[in-house]
């Protein structure tokens, strides 16, 4: 039995006519010996009637049938009785009544319900268990279509600019400075090992080197972290090289790409060009580079008001160098409750605070502990800059100055869902606030190694005005390095490579004082290339699962990747990883090692 239609594609217009449709039974309905059954595809719904006063043995057939069977039915579209009609329906005015029946398959009694009302209350391994069933539900099928059109709006857009689509190995070099890899062993070179690409870096540089000169790729790109709810160990990104290219050509491109992907995804209009914020200033203003710019509450900074301060822990941290003092106020928010309170300080103990310092305003007094250490003064100084009014709430944080931002940063954000929750300030998940977080630090130091580490990549370019530094403040070097930020999710970055060996070989030996012979082992072929004419070039990657998330209005990318994996890293519908024969072991050349049990507690 061929289908003619789709099972949300007859009308009114199709009445008398005969059909066939296909698909999966979505509920059956008893009324009186007359049965109903809604009939389901990819398209819609179809409501399907088998009258046994028009053929008993065909009713009987269909009363075998369970919700989620896979059927084909032909019949007759006729109207329904009037009161009848199902307005939330696109076939909701008209039904199937069935002269044939195709049984295909009776399905067992599915382990959770399909519907998208009940998904929330399903255990979420319940769910990967039975991904097959969980996809069936139309959110889910909706987010996978989300997901296609995103990826064709991608690739048409790059191909109306000449970009050439190119595919890179999977299998790459071993690079251990980045995030941890996957290793794959090779049986030809016993004792040998391939990683699992972590992003097509290195190879999309060398297509600029090779004269490909625009470059894009829909990437799968692996990395072994712990995972989370925006974070799988196998993940999609939109890969972007080009040659002949400046930071604002790259801001304007991306911004057409994203324009594109909204118009032709959600049929909206976003506003271009999207702000460009310093990293000096989202740090200092809102306490992370990733800034949610959907509501208004800032940092303050109050390091000068304190240096002469009686308050010995304000005073000795703000005379410190490289530190700060620095408050929020969270208008409204005076109200919080002892375990709010509690939930907040725990919070920026896991960043390394001592506690949450913190100011009520209630009935025009202020209650705080640390209030009757300040003077009259520096009281003065905090309610005007801090704008303090009744019902507010201000928290300090006062440390290193990256640290006493990060602090505030992730109270803020706290702070601003508690809001949410008293309906003071609205965050809309369609309120899309883009921008460019741009000027990182070109490097870090990093205290544990005693030496700078690259803060994005050791291919990214210094703004060329600062490459003097290298050699005598590698901290307060810029690098051309860009990230794209849209209500506090990165949703990619890049930046202006370097290109000349020379430069690419002192920021390797001279700065992150990485060996030589290191340096010609994972990036000789590299810098080899570079010999041959390598021209001025940059990129930037997207990721591609953060970004359907968004579009879709979920915070976990888990629900638009069609089989990922669990928070432990496992895939629970195929049950892997899994263990495997000696003997693809031995042709590996390889021995596994069972780690020892964990030695029993001492007895009482």
């Amino acid at each position: 039995m061929n289908r003619t239609h789709h099972c949300a594609q007859l009308s009114k217009n199709d009445l008398g006519s005969i059909a066939s449709l296909s698909g999966w039974v979505d509920s059956i309905r008893d009324h009186g010996g007359i049965l109903f059954i809604d009939l389901r595809d990819r398209k819609g719904v179809t409501q399907v009637k088998f009258d046994p006063q028009d053929n008993a043995a065909l009713a009987q057939q269909a009363a075998r049938l369970k919700p989620e069977s896979v059927i084909g039915v032909s019949g007759r579209v006729t109207a329904r009785p009037e009161g009848t009609v199902n307005d939330k329906l696109p076939t909701g005015e008209i039904e199937l009544t069935a002269a044939s029946l195709v049984i295909h398959n009776i399905s067992e009694t599915p382990p959770f319900p399909l519907d998208d009302a009940s998904a929330g209350k399903v255990n979420e391994d319940l769910r990967l268990t039975y991904r097959y069933l969980d996809l069936r539900r139309p959110k889910m099928r909706g987010n996978l279509v989300v997901r296609h059109r995103v990826a064709k709006a991608v690739r048409d857009y790059f191909d109306e600019r000449e970009f050439i689509e190119v595919e890179t190995p999977a299998l790459f070099k071993s690079t251990p400075e980045g995030a941890r890899e996957y290793l794959v062993p090779s049986r030809i070179w016993p004792g040998q090992f391939y990683a699992l690409s972590q992003s097509p870096q290195q190879f999309k540089q060398i297509l600029m080197v090779a004269g490909v000169e625009r470059y894009f790729q829909i990437a799968r790109c692996f990395r072994d972290e712990d995972l989370r709810a925006d974070r799988q160990m196998e993940f999609t990104q939109v890969d972007v090289e080009a040659s002949f290219i400046t930071r604002e050509d790259v801001y304007e491109l991306f911004e057409g790409m994203l324009k594109k992907i909204w118009r032709d995804v959600l049929g909206v209009e976003i506003a271009t060009p999207f702000l460009r914020l310093p990293f000096v200033d989202a740090m200092n203003r809102f306490g992370v580079d990733k800034p949610d710019m959907r509501f208004a509450i800032e940092l303050s900074d109050l390091t000068d008001a304190f240096k002469n301060s009686s308050f010995k822990v304000f005073s000795a941290t703000a005379n410190k160098p490289g530190c700060a003092i620095k408050a929020i106020n969270a208008k409204g928010l005076a109200d919080i409750t002892q375990g709010e309170l509690k939930a907040l300080e725990d919070t920026a103990k896991t960043l390394g605070a001592k506690g949450l310092a913190f100011i009520k305003v209630e009935g025009g007094e202020w209650k705080s502990p640390i209030v009757k250490f300040f003077s009259d003064a520096e009281k003065a100084a905090l309610a005007e800059k801090l704008r303090m009014a009744d019902g507010d709430i201000v928290f300090f944080a006062a440390d290193e100055w990256e640290k006493a931002c990060a602090i505030l940063g992730r109270v803020r954000l706290e702070a601003a869902q508690l809001l949410a929750k008293r309906g003071k300030i609205t965050l809309r998940a369609d309120d899309w606030k883009f921008l460019w977080v741009v000027d990182f630090p070109l490097m870090t130091y990093d205290a544990d190694r005693g030496g700078y580490a690259a803060t994005h990549h050791p291919f990214t370019a210094p703004v060329p005005e600062d490459i003097p530094l290298l050699d005598s403040d590698p901290k307060a070097v810029r690098g051309q390095h860009y990230d794209l930020v849209l209500n506090g999710m990165e949703l990619g970055g890049g930046s202006i490579r370097i290109h000349q060996p020379a430069l690419q070989k002192k920021v390797f030996e001279d700065v992150l004082k990485i060996p030589r012979d290191v340096v010609e082992s994972r990036f000789g072929y590299m810098l080899k290339a570079f010999t041959y004419g390598a021209p001025p070039h940059g990129g930037i990657a997207f990721g591609l699962d953060r970004l359907v998330a968004l579009l879709c209005g979920t915070t976990s990318i888990r629900d638009v990747i069609a089989f990922p994996k669990t928070q432990k890293g496992q895939c629970l519908m195929t049950q892997s990883p899994s263990p495997v024969t000696p003997k693809q072991l031995k042709e590996l050349h390889i021995q596994t090692v069972v780690p020892e049990p964990a030695a029993p507690p001492p007895a009482a």
